[in-house]
């Protein structure tokens, strides 16, 4: 009896060692993406800067030449957040005859009501302001944006949540870059945080996001990779989102599935590093565990979707197609750090062949893994906000970061698994910290 026992035993340490060695293999990878990008965007960040600034420079036609722009606020159940969002929208710089505001309401609540209450001032001003509710919300956003542009002529779109407050400069700078090089499809600008500071973790939040958009995002621009759009705090071309077959709800990541669709017909984005947008990051775990799993669930959703039939794509190059599985790919490595840890233990407890090589190898996949994640951000960190933190206080900030990111590690499981079996589940709206309205 025992030695079948010592038998299944041995041979289930054997298959975790291997799924162990497997998930490392994966999560190495990836840290090597992660070494590659800070790398590369240390070397491009003079010239991609340079670029930049001399794009913002070509300046704008003349007011009589300018084209209009339709700005899209999508909301739900968010009415507290009107008011402010269309304060900002009607203080852009952008000839009134010319500005045109749909605000993209698929509420379920009272908030329709106190957006009516919004839209109306507005538009007793002079605004050209308008009202899109929606009663059943298919597609979620992407079915919002989509229905809106059909009620529209215009070639241009400015997405922005209903959280982001742009400066009125914000259309100015997007526009002249979009003008400038027709080929744009759209232009990203960079997320910013107007409560940053609220609690260690949006502070946590911060120091991440700094490192998406700095590391991530710039460094892909520079570089010539697929850029994605993030869903907000952008300018689209409509000829170009059409080209791309238009927005789509398959997936809960509709700004990156509309990026790569671009991307694979030749359209692509340009992301403006010098162009700050504050909004609002959540306040509270639970806040934040709802647009982690959200993103989780929309990337994996887009990488399944997409990958194979880029990979497959004979009108890319080589290049261009390795360019997108190191991003899409990344996706698996989270997966992999999931399984190929309590594996390798699993397989060191039951006594694997090699088992102390094992334990060497998974101490030193966490060691190296840590190190990439604290070089990542401590290089955002250095790009965007220069002489701004010691590095003293930045490892204060990185071992609150690596424990929020530990909890955040175990919320999104089951979106892992609901991508992995094909399960499709409800866009989940971030939840805001701004009060939702009372309707008497």
């Amino acid at each position: 009896m025992w030695e079948s026992f010592w038998a299944i035993a041995g041979w289930l340490a054997v298959i975790l060692a291997v799924i162990s060695l497997f998930g490392w293999t994966v999560t190495f990878g990836s840290t090597l993406a992660t070494f590659y990008l800070v790398f590369k965007h240390w070397r491009l960040r003079k010239a991609g800067m340079e670029a930049e600034r001399r794009l913002l420079a070509h300046g704008l036609p003349t007011e009589a030449e300018l084209p209009d722009v339709v700005v899209q606020i999508p909301t739900y159940n968010e009415g507290a957040m009107v008011a402010r969002a269309l304060d900002a929208a009607t203080a852009l710089d952008w000839p009134r005859e010319r500005l045109h505001i749909q605000i993209l309401d698929d509420s379920t609540d009272g908030s329709t009501i106190f957006a009516n209450e919004e839209v109306a001032r507005r538009r007793a001003q002079g605004f050209d302001v308008v009202l899109i509710h929606r009663k059943d919300r298919s597609e979620y956003k992407a079915g919002a944006l989509a229905n809106a542009m059909t009620l529209t002529p215009h070639g241009f779109f400015a997405i922005l949540d209903v959280d982001y407050v742009p400066d009125p400069d914000f259309l100015k700078k997007t526009m002249t870059c979009l003008l400038a090089d027709p080929q744009l499809a759209f232009i990203q600008a960079r997320f910013d945080y107007m409560n940053r500071d609220a609690n260690p973790l949006t502070r946590t939040q911060a120091v991440l996001l700094d490192a998406h958009l700095a590391i991530e995002q710039g460094t892909r621009c520079w570089a010539g990779h697929p850029l994605p759009f993030n869903g907000t705090c952008g300018v689209w071309r409509r000829e170009a989102i059409e080209a791309a077959g238009g927005w789509r709800g398959g997936t809960l990541a509709e700004d990156l599935d509309l990026s790569y669709r671009a991307w694979r017909i030749g359209r692509r984005g340009s992301f403006l590093m010098s162009v700050p947008v504050p909004g609002e990051l959540p306040e509270t775990m639970k806040a934040w565990m709802v647009q982690q799993q959200r993103w989780t669930k929309g990337f994996g959703e887009v990488m399944l979707r997409l990958l194979c039939p880029i990979l497959a794509d004979g009108s890319l190059s080589l290049a261009d197609r390795l360019k997108a599985a190191m991003h899409l790919g990344v996706w698996w490595s989270g997966l992999a750090w999931a399984v190929a840890l309590p594996a390798g233990i699993g397989a060191i407890v039951l006594g694997a062949p090699l088992r102390w090589e094992l334990a060497g190898i998974l101490v030193g996949q966490l060691l190296i893994g840590y190190i990439a994640l604290f070089v990542f951000l401590r290089a955002g960190n250095l790009s965007l906000r220069p002489g701004q933190t010691r590095l003293s206080d930045f490892v204060r900030e990185f071992v609150q970061v690596s424990r929020d990111l530990f909890r955040i590690g175990a919320a999104i499981g089951p979106a892992q698994r609901e991508v992995i079996f094909r399960k499709r589940s409800e866009f989940v709206r971030t939840p805001k910290s701004t009060p939702a309205p009372k309707v008497v």
